[in-house]
């Protein structure tokens, strides 16, 4: 089965009044990140498209990562909000194979929800982010799930993703990346994975996986 999905890089311009609001409101992020694909995609327009993003900062520049299965559209970008460049994923998809060694990263919303004595137990309990060892295993139980078994992994605690726009219901997203290498174990649920995305938090930046290959000592 062929699968199809692109990846765009925006190296955003931190001059820009729009790059500084979305960096502060996760919620204008995803608006602005929602105008790059088709419209008319119905109630769950994020999860047709399969639009995922993850903001990578470094000491030499900010640049956004941009994921979907739709066609991606440049030129709805604001004005001078940042340089787009786009590749197809295809030849990711079609390289991966069972012992294949890859270098990975991913931001991702560790959390799980909170048990309720028995007496609730026609409720649902409130999601409890995770952090530490227990954020570690989540991510290695994830990341098992998707056909990736993890050969080492650093983690990065990141700003929270929030809205902050006024009358915007309240939001808060904790957000942790992981770096580190892996070998593919299963092919179809990872590249499940790298299509959908991982854990909570897709609209908000979490949940992207990219993988390179892993460079020989």
């Amino acid at each position: 089965m062929t699968h199809t999905a692109s990846l765009a890089r925006i190296h955003l311009n931190l001059r820009s009044p729009l790059v500084q609001r979305d960096l502060r409101d996760a919620g204008e992020m995803h608006r602005t990140l929602m105008r790059l694909v088709p419209d008319g995609l119905g109630d769950s327009p994020r999860l047709r498209s399969g639009l995922l993003y993850r903001l990578d900062v470094t000491e030499n520049a900010t640049t956004l990562l941009v994921q979907a299965s739709s066609p991606l559209m440049p030129d709805r970008l604001p004005v001078g909000y940042g340089d787009m460049d786009i590749k197809p994923l295809d030849p990711v998809f079609a390289a991966l194979r069972p012992g294949l060694g890859v270098r990975y990263r991913i931001a991702v919303n560790p959390a799980k929800r909170a048990r309720l004595p028995l007496d609730q137990k026609d409720k649902r309990g409130s999601i409890v982010p995770l952090s530490g060892p227990e954020a570690d295993q989540w991510w290695t139980r994830r990341a098992a799930e998707a056909g990736l078994q993890l050969r080492t992994l650093l983690p990065t605690p990141l700003e929270p993703a929030r809205r902050r726009a006024k009358n915007a219901p309240a939001m808060r997203h904790s957000l942790m990346r992981y770096d580190g290498t892996a070998t593919v174990t299963d092919p179809a649920p990872l590249t499940a994975a790298l299509l959908a995305g991982i854990g909570r938090g897709k609209a908000y930046g979490a949940g992207l996986l990219t993988l390179a290959p892993a460079t020989s000592t």
